[in-house]
């Protein structure tokens, strides 16, 4: 059924309800019920939860109307006109404790629950009735406040409905966490997961170590630039206790016993080696943990975690317990005497103890503690609840042995990947419960959240990582699982998009809107050229001059042979507008395209670059390595050469290179271009290195040119010199190092 909405006493036209998350039964009722400045809420009971919610809705029906509604207690069975009737009744506990009923006609609305955090969900959903304009900040004119009549019972699927937002890497102002607070309310979510300490931050004020946040909280980059922030003990009581008003449980990470530079840099006395560290400037993962074979380690956390328990009064405590490396630990003579002491077999039992010991701590304080997958290995803690991240099987392990888990794999709910690899559709795809688990297993799983890493994401980028994704989960983890559909849901998300332009949220896109297709024709030496619109009603406008496309460029309707040097690049476009970024690639037409070269190793099968032909193709890598346009030559060095058939004049070789260095990859040392009119005899004619930090944190590309005043010759050899395993200062280092590269051109 449909409801109308008015506008100026007259109706606007059919609007579906577009609540999100989809409540578990709708009856839609004909008529509506009109807030007006006569309106009243009544509360029963008068009390002080009541109050806080009425107050909330107070608030925002005063802030976009102007109208000052009159909050007063009354009986249940007592009947009034034009009210908004907020009610807990303690004595239906089959409304579940975070359910509720929503009854609307055109005298009253009644709001009933069982316990007030099923009120306050009642009234966000209250919120989505009407219309979107009550989202606004200020004061909306000519709208009437009217709520369409209908009867909704509803309670969540899942208790565990969470976000993990890391202020590690990237500091969060204090609003701006407050702020995602009443986002996650409005969406019916319960967790906020707060990750609070990383090797690139400590956050978190400790009053017993002051070092913490007066070295810890900050990182000096080359240039000498300094970067962080830390919340007082005073900023985290105001954060839980606004948290706390919203029915959010806030759960803080300390990550333990990898992660843990920044507590390293401040006190290195609790490392194997005694230091000295800076806190990182990189990302990834890095060798110096915390020693778990020194008692001071453990007093010192015991401390850390008594002044957080203090902070935070919530049942649950993260601990992180993730890629932990066991370098330190193997080389330490306190760690290996941990171990024979214990009785332990290796330094994964080391692990185990370390968690074990924390666990015991923590239960010792009516606590739970929490850990990513990882504390799974040597042997699970008792009463430890597991956060799946690696697939599903963590939750699994821990389900079958009788542990309670938390889902929030990589593949739908990491939401620091970008759209291309994890769209809408995808992560409302997403189903919690793993498959094969008996019904009194499924018990153990509480539910899912999303997690928002930060190594690339600075706060202004958050809310564009973040939505409409979290649109898809909140219903994932709310919403009875027969009743979904991504073709229901998709339409309710587009009227839901004024809602949030209400609330100030600068969301991104649903799914990468335009999707570009080079393929190379190895028999005509012609790439072809195919877009298609990443969802639906998207219209695609291109340009092959460089310029970016705009309405009045060329419409997309058929693949294009690329036969010149070309940028091409295509944009999609919804309602006159441009709808994402445009996508880019470069094309460039050579004399060496289509020669197959000769590689003297081979490379990656998972960096192919499209295959044999990948360096000769024409077709220019992005700096994104996962674009498919890239081989991956893992610590060999590249070493191709190239037949073109005749000795030819050559007035220009070069080369491209991409630098990433968080995926351990790196530009060559050095680029040698060698000449030969046989084959077998080559003459080096120009080496050259560059000057890009190895350091240097972004994904760069560079070109190694070579252009001779005159030159002939029939083969051209390129090699590229790979730096072979990552340096001493780099999380992966000894590891293998890889040279990527996109293109080798002869003109």
């Amino acid at each position: 059924m449909t409801a109308s909405l008015f506008a100026n006493g007259e109706p606007v036209g059919e609007r579906r309800l577009a609540v999100i998350p989809k409540p578990h039964t709708i009856n839609e009722l004909s008529g509506h019920f009109r807030i007006t400045k006569e309106t009243q809420i009544k509360i029963t009971p008068d009390n002080q939860d009541t109050r806080n919610i009425a107050e909330f809705l107070m608030e925002k029906i005063h802030t976009v109307s102007g109208f000052q509604v009159a909050i007063s207690g009354t009986q249940a069975s007592e009947t009034y006109t034009n009210i908004i009737h907020l009610i807990i009744d303690n004595q239906q506990p089959d409304l579940a404790e975070e359910g509720y009923q929503l009854t609307v006609n055109s005298a009253a609305v009644a709001l009933k629950a069982f316990q007030p955090r099923g009120l306050f969900f009642a009234v966000q959903t209250l919120r989505q009735l009407l219309p979107p304009e009550f989202e606004n900040q200020e004061i909306v004119t000519g709208i009437n406040w009217d709520i369409p009549a209908l009867e909704i019972e509803d309670h969540p699927r899942f208790p565990w409905r969470g976000m993990m937002l890391d202020c590690g890497r990237h500091f969060m102002e204090k609003e701006f966490i407050k702020r995602y607070i009443d986002l996650l309310a409005y969406h019916k979510m319960n967790v906020f997961h707060w990750h609070l300490t990383e090797d690139q931050g400590w956050r978190i004020e400790i009053k017993k170590y002051p070092r913490l946040t007066e070295i810890g909280a900050w990182r000096t980059y080359e240039d000498g630039s300094v970067y962080g922030g830390f919340y007082t003990q005073e900023d985290i009581r105001e954060v839980v206790e606004y948290a706390r008003k919203r029915y959010i449980t806030v759960v803080p990470e300390i990550e333990m016993p990898g992660h843990a530079v920044a507590a390293l840099a401040s006190y290195p006395e609790l490392s194997c080696t005694d230091g000295p560290f800076n806190v990182e400037t990189q990302w990834g993962v890095f060798k110096d943990v915390y020693c778990a074979g020194d008692e001071h380690t453990f007093a010192f956390l015991e401390d850390v975690l008594t002044e957080v328990m203090d902070l935070f009064p919530g049942t649950y405590l993260h601990i992180g317990g993730d890629e932990c490396p066991k370098d330190r630990w193997a080389a330490c003579e306190k760690c290996q005497q941990r171990i024979k002491s214990e009785g332990l077999k290796d330094e994964h039992e080391l692990q185990s103890y370390f968690i074990k010991r924390i666990e015991s701590f923590l239960e010792s304080k009516n606590r739970r503690l929490i850990g990513w997958d990882e504390i799974l290995e040597g042997g699970l803690a008792e009463g430890a609840t597991v956060q799946s991240w690696r697939g599903m099987d963590g939750a699994i392990a821990a389900a079958t042995s009788g542990h309670d888990a938390i889902v929030s794999p990589t593949s739908h709910a990491y939401f620091d990947y970008d759209v291309s690899v994890t769209d809408l559709r995808k992560v409302y795809t997403f189903e919690p419960i793993p498959p094969g688990l008996t019904p009194a297993q499924e018990k153990h799983i509480l539910g899912g959240q999303f997690n928002m890493w930060t190594e690339r994401a600075p706060q202004e980028f958050i809310d564009s990582k973040v939505f409409p994704r979290m649109l898809a989960m909140a219903e994932v983890l709310w919403s009875p699982k027969a009743d979904r559909s991504y073709e229901e849901f998709h339409p309710r998300v587009q009227q839901h998009y004024p809602r949030l332009d209400g609330l100030g949220v600068k969301y991104g896109v649903e799914s990468r809107p335009v999707l570009v297709y080079p393929t190379f024709n190895a028999d005509k030496k012609r790439c072809l050229v195919t877009v298609e619109a990443g969802e639906p009603g998207l219209a695609l406008r291109y340009s092959v001059d460089g310029s970016d496309p705009g309405l009045q460029s060329a419409t997309y309707t058929d693949p294009l042979e690329i036969t010149s040097t070309t940028t091409f690049k295509a944009a999609a476009f919804k309602n006159e507008r441009q709808y994402g970024d445009f996508v880019q690639r470069k094309f460039f037409v050579h004399q060496a395209v289509g020669v197959l070269p000769e590689l003297a190793h081979p490379y990656n099968a998972k960096y192919d670059a499209g295959g044999e032909f990948g360096l000769t193709d024409g077709i220019r890598g992005t700096n994104n390595f996962r674009d498919g346009l890239w081989q991956g030559f893992e610590r060999d060095d590249l070493e191709a050469i190239i037949d073109l058939g005749a000795v030819k004049p050559i007035q220009r070789i070069s080369s491209g290179y991409l630098q990433d260095i968080n995926s351990w990859i790196f530009l060559p040392l050095t680029v040698e271009y060698s000449v030969s009119t046989d084959g077998e005899h080559f003459e080096i004619l120009w080496a050259e290195g560059h000057n890009i930090s190895l350091k240097n944190q972004d994904a760069v590309t560079r070109e190694f040119t070579y252009e001779p005043e005159k030159l002939e010759g029939r083969y051209v050899k390129v090699r590229a010199v790979n730096i072979a395993t990552c340096p001493d200062w780099h999380p992966g280092a000894g590891g293998k190092a890889w040279v990527f590269t996109d293109e080798i051109i002869v003109e």
